[in-house]
């Protein structure tokens, strides 16, 4: 423990920008680092992301290692796992950090066995033990109904960090700090993948991982009627729609849009649902919104168990009348 110094994060880029994931990783990483004395280090991995680091340091970075090569362009197993492992050896953080996204999911545990190490993914706070200095790993359990702290001796400390559950600091362009090159190393033969081609995918308006505000339908909306609703609602508050299982599974919303255990997980100001019971499946999707508030018929729905506001009534009723209230307000 005593040869491994300082918190370091994977910063991804994307779109020739730091990625939304890495600004809040920069912000979380850079509460640990002061609360441990130490510095915090951005890795970036990629082609042609040299160009970003300043970037990482104006969020909160105090060195930036860049891994810059044309065989990581785009993310592969093989290829990042390489580097990642190349890096946190010759670094030796004493926590290690990444997004739970696609990435992070699939990176993290296979870079924290070839490191010896433990990960704690899906994390919804992360704080240093102002005793042992060890890094306190928070997440969701049992389906979301219960949060529990996770600790580990093993270094480096690994975590992944839930979407939205970090701020990210306020850009300063003023801030110095170090950029390292570091060579990839890489051999192609040893790629054993290839990205044959990349579609992206078409949402409209605000992407649902990314909104501050969710309006989200369950069974009781009854129909892709009723979602059409929502989608009003959610354009006068700039919001993104959301649905738990049963819609999606009767084909009323596309997959896309499932929120719970097994859709996305988000975390934003406002949470509102709309006609949704409130299983554990479900929360598990939605437990880290800042505020959830519930529309739904049945007083006893286990929704209100964990909304901070509620109203017992049809949404067809509710929703309309909401609806034009905001109309009202907004002028």
């Amino acid at each position: 423990m005593a040869d491994n110094k300082g918190v370091m994060i994977l910063a991804e880029v994307g779109d020739g920008k730091l990625a939304a994931i890495a600004t809040e990783l920069l912000g979380a990483g850079r509460k640990l680092a002061d609360d441990l004395g130490e510095e915090l280090s951005a890795v970036m991995v990629g082609s042609g992301v040299g160009a970003v680091a300043q970037e990482a340091i104006a969020f909160g970075a105090d060195k930036v290692y860049v891994v810059d090569d044309a065989l990581l362009k785009d993310y592969r197993t093989d290829s990042y796992m390489a580097v990642m492992e190349k890096v946190a050896k010759e670094v030796m953080p004493k926590v290690l950090l990444m997004g739970q996204n696609s990435i992070g999911r699939d990176l993290a545990p296979r870079l924290a066995f070839r490191l010896d190490t433990t990960v704690t993914m899906d994390c919804v706070e992360l704080a240093i033990d102002p005793d042992s200095k060890l890094l306190l790993q928070t997440k969701p359990v049992y389906g979301g109904n219960a949060r529990a702290i996770f600790t580990s001796e093993s270094m480096p400390q690994m975590a992944t960090l839930r979407v939205k559950a970090g701020e990210p600091l306020a850009r300063d362009d003023s801030r110095k700090g170090e950029v390292v090159n570091i060579d990839a190393g890489l051999d192609a033969s040893a790629i054993r993948t290839e990205v044959k081609d990349t579609v992206l995918e078409e949402v409209k308006g605000i992407k649902l991982e990314d909104a501050n505000v969710v309006v989200a339908g369950g069974r009781g909306i009854g129909g892709p009627e009723g979602f059409q609703e929502l989608e009003e609602l959610a354009k006068l508050l700039k919001a993104a729609v959301g649905a738990s299982r049963p819609p999606c599974d009767n084909g009323w919303v596309p997959d896309t849009i499932q929120v719970g255990l097994t859709g996305k997980i988000v975390s934003p100001d406002v949470y509102i649902a709309v006609a949704i019971s409130g299983s554990s499946q479900h929360l598990a999707g939605c437990s880290g919104s800042k505020n959830i508030i519930a529309i739904n018929r049945d007083a006893e729905a286990n929704i209100f168990k964990e909304a901070a506001y509620g109203v017992v009534g049809d949404w067809k009723k509710v929703v309309p009348a909401f609806r034009d209230k905001l109309k009202e307000l907004l002028g």
